[in-house]
């Protein structure tokens, strides 16, 4: 995969996981909206740098830093608005994560990149990305094994499309991809609720479960829809599942602590 960079080699001795913990977290390439008016008054963020940017992307990174995998939608992967700067590394960089990745999705001139992120304490298998279907391209979804080739845990990160119709097509490609994979970890954001038609079908299709309580993430200063989720197997047993109270974004992070049903050897990278 073009787009994976490793910022350390392993040199210790494995130890072995039985728990994981996973975030997801729209960034909104750090514009920081805290209000509703921010969408006007701040519009001009999506598209030329601004003061707050780093500010706000040290706080991500303060964050995020006690996850094992963490899941990023709406990265900039350098541009103008950027000040060139790939948004995912420099995260991954401040929270000392060994190992990101990012997945270029759709370039606007000089102006925007968007793109997905992962970060990892883990060293995994393979990273593999796909584009999502859909009459308008610039939707992606990753997907990273972790465990050995007998025994592993698939992780997709995704952002799926704002039409009905095409989350709909996104999905079912996702199902494919998942089809008889018995340890899934999906999160990212949906742009649906988990009350939504494809949520339900999908769900259904899949396998996956839905949490039992719901976590409304959107907007991030009156949370008050449910559109990143996290997705398990029935294998992956939930310790807990909460929504961080604060951030730098217009949507909250929403987090997961699992029980693994096998032990997840893990390579120590070094300092």
């Amino acid at each position: 995969m073009s787009n994976l960079a490793t910022m350390a080699a392993a040199n210790e001795e494995p130890t072995a996981l039985r728990e994981l913990n996973l975030l997801s977290y729209n960034i909104q390439v750090a514009t920081g909206s805290s209000r509703f008016r921010h969408y006007l008054t701040r519009s001009w963020r999506h598209v030329l740098p601004h003061p707050d940017s780093f500010n706000n992307l040290d706080l991500i990174a303060e964050t995020i830093k006690s996850y094992d995998i963490v899941a990023l939608q709406e990265a900039d992967a350098g541009s103008i608005r950027s000040a060139h700067t790939n948004q995912t590394e420099y995260i991954a960089k401040q929270a000392d994560f060994p190992y990101w990745w990012h997945q270029s999705n759709r370039q606007i001139g000089k102006f925007a990149h968007h793109s997905n992120g992962m970060l990892s304490r883990l060293e995994p298998l393979d990273v593999r990305e796909h584009k999502l279907p859909g009459r308008i391209p610039g939707r992606g979804a990753m997907v990273a094994r972790y465990g050995s080739e007998e025994e592993y845990v698939m992780v997709v990160v995704l952002h799926l499309a704002l039409s009905r119709h095409a989350r709909m097509q996104q999905l079912g490609f996702l199902a494919e991809i998942i089809e008889n994979e018995p340890h899934v970890v999906m999160m990212g954001d949906f742009n649906c609720t988990g009350q939504s038609y494809e949520i339900r079908r999908f769900v259904e299709k899949s396998g996956l479960m839905m949490p039992e309580k719901r976590h409304d993430t959107f907007p991030s200063w009156k949370p008050m829809r449910n559109i990143d989720h996290i997705l398990l197997s029935p294998s992956l047993k939930v310790k807990k599942m909460s929504v961080l109270p604060e951030s730098a974004s217009d949507h909250l992070p929403i987090a997961v602590n699992i029980d693994l049903p096998f032990l997840l050897s893990h390579q120590a990278p070094a300092n």
